[in-house]
């Protein structure tokens, strides 16, 4: 139990983010070290575009295969333990990356590690889903995934460098160090509930309460899965995120070699110029999830402050995409990039906030379908895009990500973030529809959508 006196609020819930922020922060990190590390393993091993464009899938679909069953661990077990334990897991398979021999072997490795990767997003939100304010859930998600972004703007550069000096195999070993040491913190430090940490007074503690609408302790319940999957607002959202993960898969995965193959940049060149699409999702995610927070304090209007912020970055995103492919100058190619980047990250902390503001106390089950859709896009992007580019070149591989943002912006018109996807049960046993924690005035919320 808490130990701090009543007072002025503690700000535990800010650590609880910032420790997330970081954790996402080592998940890009881990899995964007191969790709950086692409065109040293291809001239080591001799392997075809193609090859790679598998090696790179295997993550994506076993990341995309156990998204629902990392967030079930994260409900039933508690972010403190599953967290901890997911983290060692694939931090051990980042370590053994370095000891492949062959492609695969290299894809059993990276499957793996991707098995363990899946749960980080869904139980780092279940994580935040008893700490953070529904006033603040649009920042949050907006900066732990500005996190992710920096981690992987900075591991090209990163990588490089430590290639130059020790070989491609060095950065995966110490990468997956950085994993382990986070999580032996997280396990010692983080308490599943506000309730149980000594460093939360009974002013902060109680400001959770208040502002969550429910007691901040008690049993785990069981997983509404039946209203989850049957409910058409997770499918609209599932359907969004996979439009959205195939685009920013094909940045994760084979940005890097677009940069070496379409215009001719060496490692060092690319390793820098790699990096700023990402750096500029950095700004994209904290200013979607900080605007679309200010227009639900302003409006009260849950739906209207979710929906324009996402619009309008996907929009950005399809037309930035189309003037960088058509750009002769590589420079400004790049720099048209980052601006369809940053439009396509203006939608992350949205996306995420509303599978807070869904799900509730079920935020890790209901962002571990949305996350599934959105990593089987990815792998679809990481397979074919080998093909696509073998076949018919870059310019087409880069084509469809706009038809996605377009497509995207036009499913989140129908998503409404005031309505949960799970009924809570009354006095009598029987179920009755919950309204989001934080929901504006006039907003309807049904478990029948």
């Amino acid at each position: 139990m808490a130990s701090a006196s009543k007072g002025r609020p503690t700000v535990t819930r800010h650590v609880v983010l910032w420790m997330t922020v970081l954790i996402y922060m080592i998940t890009y990190m881990d899995r964007v070290v191969i790709s950086a590390a692409v065109p040293s393993i291809q001239e080591e091993f001799g392997f075809s575009t193609v090859t790679i464009g598998w090696i790179l899938a295997a993550f994506q679909l076993s990341y995309a295969l156990f998204q629902i069953p990392g967030g079930w661990l994260g409900d039933r077990f508690g972010p403190r333990k599953a967290l901890a334990a997911i983290v060692i897991w694939w931090s051990s398979f980042t370590a053994l990356t370095a000891l492949t021999w062959s492609a695969t072997s290299m894809i059993v490795c990276r499957f793996l590690f991707g098995m363990g990767e899946a749960g980080a997003y869904p139980i780092a939100t279940r994580s935040l889903s008893r700490w953070m304010l529904p006033s603040e859930r649009g920042w949050a998600q907006g900066v732990t995934h500005a996190g992710s972004r920096l981690g992987g703007a900075l591991t090209p550069v990163l990588v490089v460098a430590i290639i130059g000096l020790w070989g491609w195999r060095a950065p995966f070993l110490i990468f997956a160090l950085v994993g382990i040491a986070w999580a032996i913190v997280w396990f010692f430090w983080y308490r599943d509930d506000p309730s149980e940490h000594s460093q939360v007074n009974e002013a902060e503690r109680e400001l959770i309460k208040t502002a969550l609408g429910r007691k901040t302790g008690g049993p785990r319940k069981a997983v509404p899965w039946g209203q989850i999957l049957s409910n058409p607002q997770m499918w609209l959202l599932a359907a969004m995120y996979a439009c959205y993960g195939y685009s920013i898969g094909i940045y994760l995965s084979w940005f890097p070699k677009y940069l070496v193959d379409a215009h001719g940049f060496s490692l060092a060149k690319m390793g820098l110029y790699a990096s700023l699409p990402l750096a500029c999702g950095v700004a994209g995610d904290m200013a979607g999830g900080w605007v679309s927070d200010k227009i639900m304090e302003k409006t009260g209007n849950l739906k209207m402050a979710r929906r324009l912020v996402a619009i309008a970055g996907f929009l950005l995103a399809g037309a930035m995409i189309l003037m960088a492919i058509t750009s002769s100058d590589p420079m400004t190619s790049v720099g048209f990039f980052c601006a369809a980047v940053f439009g396509l990250e203006l939608t992350v902390g949205v996306s995420w906030a509303v599978a807070l503001d869904i799900g509730d106390e079920f935020a890790g089950s209901v962002s571990a379908v949305m996350n599934t859709a959105g990593n089987l896009g990815a792998t679809g992007a990481a397979a074919a895009t080998g093909y696509l580019v073998t076949y018919y070149g870059w310019n087409s591989a880069f084509s469809v990500l706009a038809g996605l943002a377009a497509i995207a912006a036009f499913l989140f018109l129908w998503i409404d973030a005031s309505r949960r996807v799970y009924a809570e049960p009354d006095v009598t046993g029987s179920t009755t529809a919950a309204k989001p924690p934080g929901d504006g005035p006039g907003a309807v919320a049904s478990a029948d959508v």
